[in-house]
């Protein structure tokens, strides 16, 4: 017979609560609705994982889009799986669930990394069951392994990702939101995550006026300025009013096609000087358009 951990039971949803601090939004969208006539076809064929909070009341780690489809579909309980697990394994276990979906914000990969890397790092600080009376080296029941690699563990992003992830949460809301809808990159939004509280509220003033946000390459002077004290809001501006470089042109003309054009007998030089003529004839045609 299994573990009793592993029996599943049908519990009713009115008694799990969604698990304190979820960073996964569950959107009701389309992905959504098919779960849902999933659900009223099928029943819930995965049980959802929970733990036990107070009698007869358990709190969700590993289902949360599961139960609000059953709610949706109108069924009224959820087959289930009850861990006994404390609350930093719960985080760990339900972070890793989570993070194999497709399309999470970076604002949730920051929220969640960060969750369970103060989780790892709080059981590190504690031994384990069995071990509290013996001597055994903080650390040593991770086997040595940095938090930043425990972290990675079972995530699909390396453990340098996962730090830019987790600097995210530095961020201010309207500089996250950015992030999430790709309006300015993870790398300058690291840099930026290192600016003063004012100083992002003034990027978010001038990212608004100049309608653009800062490359990687100017979040990295503005970082670096902001640790001399001398980012202010004109060197701020000055550096998100610089503009880009226009891309080199180099347009190389057909030569076979040109000879239909010029005589054998014209040069570089001279089928050049006509090409152009011919272009400001063209351009004072379209100027003269333009103005009627």
């Amino acid at each position: 017979m299994s573990d009793n951990s592993e029996v599943v039971k049908h519990i009713y949803i009115k008694n799990i609560q969604p698990f304190a601090d979820h960073p996964f939004e569950v959107r009701d969208d389309d992905a959504m609705k098919e779960t849902v006539q999933s659900v009223k076809d099928y029943g819930v064929i995965m049980p959802v994982i929970v733990r036990q909070t107070d009698y007869g009341c358990y709190e969700m780690i590993s289902g949360h889009r599961r139960m609000r489809a059953c709610e949706l579909a109108g069924i009224d309980t959820i087959p289930a799986i009850v861990r006994d697990v404390d609350r930093d394994t719960a985080i760990i276990m339900m972070v890793d669930s989570n993070l194999q979906r497709e399309n999470i914000l970076p604002s949730e990969k920051a929220k969640a990394y960060k969750m369970k890397l103060d989780a790892i790092k709080r059981q590190v600080g504690r031994p384990q069951k069995g071990t509290e009376n013996k001597s055994v080296q903080v650390g040593q029941i991770f086997q040595g392994k940095a938090s930043r690699d425990l972290i990675a563990d079972k995530s699909p992003d390396s453990s340098t990702q996962i730090q830019r992830y987790i600097r995210l949460n530095e961020l201010s809301p309207p500089l996250q939101k950015l992030v999430d809808e790709e309006k300015m990159g993870l790398t300058p939004a690291v840099e930026i995550s290192y600016l003063k509280p004012e100083e992002q509220a003034l990027l978010v003033e001038t990212i608004e006026s100049e309608q653009a946000t800062p490359s990687l390459s100017q979040a990295k002077r503005m970082r670096d300025l902001s640790k001399l004290g001398k980012l202010n809001d004109d060197r701020m501006l000055d550096i998100m009013m610089e503009q880009k470089k226009p891309p080199t042109r180099n347009v190389v003309l057909n030569a076979d096609k040109l000879n239909k054009y010029f005589p054998k007998s014209y040069t570089n030089e001279q089928i050049e000087a006509t090409i152009f003529k011919l272009l400001d004839v063209w351009q004072k045609h379209k100027q003269q358009n333009h103005n009627r």
